[in-house]
């Protein structure tokens, strides 16, 4: 198996010696171990390893947090470190005592002490963070974009239309082949090693989510019902998360849909598009949209097991919104950068709706995903409800199946989703 270079990589290299811990957080199998391996099989420094799913490295490390730490030199690879949350403060310790060593002594060379990886959950990362504040940087890692499978460099997608025409145009594909493109989704395994059936690595995904990942945070008596809940919201993705709908549907109370949520976020599968809102906008609606990370498994939740079948389904265009927003959300995360700070949607009580908005250095951008190749000008109809919003407002664009950049009127433009 070859190793496909990631985007990410560039910004963990110019995070190295700046910051004595960088974490790098996902959904399991997106590549966090093998990203940090390729690292220490080409760095420089002797980089040494452990992971917490050994399970006497991991009972050490929570029991006796010091003599793990005397164990490993550093700097040191813990891998899966959310198992071992009492080992944080000892971290702290350990880098503060170098912190003070350059303080101290000019000759000492500043250096990366400890490189973890594991799936963000909540509790673990609010004392992370709280822990150790100005001394981590915390990446976050999904599976492949499209430009990491075709090699192509990816910067954040900025919808300035001066910008989108300098930029390298990734290989376009046909409907057929683009619905099993997001059939296939976005995990390495699948693209590493061809002889695995699809569904069957779906399959097995799921099973051990469910067996490893969610027994360790939460206490499940029906699981069943757990994947039902997985199935429901998987159909809803790009859809507005109404938590009463989904208990209906699965007979459970609203207050467990939010619980399990919760889990599906803090661990990566899930992502959640905030609405956006300020002072100057009334009556908005403040329901976040819901969105699988990875369109592969939202689509064997869903039911859905061939290109042809999704293609033609109700689901299609849900989907196809889902895999555009993805991709806009990995080229923030692959460059540093939080998207939760830059993309909303908007819907309001008069039921006008703007499917993404970026907000880019103090300039608004709103941007609307339709799986035609030609949408007309009905598609940017609510762009104007950006102009009370107290922004600059930027290009209004359409991404879409389009085969150019189209200007079909002053600042508003069809671009084809190759540019993301």
């Amino acid at each position: 198996m070859n190793y496909k270079n990631r985007s990410i990589e560039k910004t963990l290299e110019k995070m190295i010696g700046v910051y004595p811990v960088i974490a790098i957080t996902g959904p399991r199998q997106v590549g966090k171990t093998t990203l940090l391996e390729f690292f220490k099989k080409n760095s420089e420094q002797k980089i040494h390893y452990v992971t917490l799913d050994d399970f006497l490295w991991r009972t050490q490390a929570n029991e006796d947090p010091e003599l793990f730490l005397r164990n490993h030199e550093t700097p040191l690879i813990i891998d899966e470190f959310q198992y071992a949350p009492n080992l944080l403060s000892y971290l702290k310790m350990n880098v503060d005592e170098m912190r003070n060593q350059y303080m101290f002594d000019n000759n000492a060379k500043r250096s990366t002490m400890y490189y973890l990886t594991g799936s963000q959950v909540f509790s673990t990362m609010k004392y992370l963070s709280d822990s150790l504040a100005g001394r981590i940087a915390i990446l976050d890692l999904y599976g492949f974009s499209f430009r990491e499978i075709l090699g192509l460099e990816e910067t954040e997608f900025i919808p300035d239309i001066s910008i989108l025409r300098k930029k390298e145009k990734a290989g376009r594909l046909s409907i057929p082949d683009l619905f099993e493109h997001i059939l296939n989704g976005s995990y390495p395994e699948l693209y590493s090693n061809t002889s695995i059936q699809r569904e069957i690595f779906y399959q097995s995904y799921v099973k051990t989510y469910i067996e490893r990942d969610v027994r360790e945070f939460i206490k499940i008596k029906d699981e069943n019902k757990f994947y039902k809940f997985l199935c429901a919201l998987a159909a809803r993705s790009g859809c507005e998360f109404n938590s009463s709908d989904i208990a209906n549907d699965i007979e459970i109370d609203s207050k467990t849909v939010n619980e399990w949520l919760s889990i599906l976020v803090n661990t990566h599968l899930i992502y959640l598009l905030n609405s956006y809102s300020n002072n100057q906008v009334q009556k908005v609606i403040k329901r976040p949209k819901v969105y699988f990370m990875d369109t592969g498994l939202a689509c064997f939740l869903a039911g859905y097991f061939t290109s042809e079948t999704l293609e033609k389904s109700p689901f299609s265009g849900n989907i196809f919104e889902t895999y555009v927003i993805t991709e806009i959300i990995k080229s923030y995360t692959n460059n540093g950068i939080d998207p939760h700070h830059r993309l909303y949607y908007y819907r309001d009580k008069n039921k006008k709706e703007i499917d993404l908005i970026i907000l880019h250095d103090k300039i608004l951008y709103p941007i609307e995903i339709k799986k035609s190749a030609n949408p007309g000008k009905e598609a940017f109809k609510n762009f104007n409800v950006c102009e009370k919003f107290g922004y600059t407002v930027g290009s209004g664009i359409v991404l879409c199946m389009a085969k150019e950049i189209v200007e079909v009127s002053q600042n508003n433009y069809l671009v084809p989703i190759e540019y993301i």
